[in-house]
């Protein structure tokens, strides 16, 4: 089942920059398909977090997400939302080393 892009616009970061002051933020973590598509509707930030690695695989700390992991639930996530704008964490050691590495990570 497929979302129809032009039924609502996607919230950005300059509509969260225009609320500041005003209307509460709502943001909730997702890191799946189906949890993105239950939440969407009634949030304004989707937070795909790097304590995937604990929550969802098991790791006993947040340093067992790699880069891959996060893309891929990060893909997920936006699949699975037509609104909400979706900030997706980096994990611990893509981005420490300079503004490169982070950069192309």
């Amino acid at each position: 089942m497929t979302r129809d892009p032009s039924a609502e616009s996607r919230i950005n970061t300059e509509d969260i920059r225009r609320r500041k002051g005003g209307v509460p933020i709502v943001c909730l973590t997702a890191y799946t398909y189906p949890v993105a598509r239950l939440l969407d509707p009634h949030v304004d930030l989707l937070l795909v977090g790097d304590s995937v690695a604990m929550v969802l695989h098991g790791h006993a700390t947040t340093l067992g997400a790699s880069l891959e992991m996060m893309i891929a639930h990060g893909q997920a996530v936006m699949r699975g939302s037509a609104k909400a704008c979706v900030v997706v964490d980096m994990p611990a050691g893509s981005y420490e080393a300079s503004p490169e590495q982070a950069a192309m990570s």
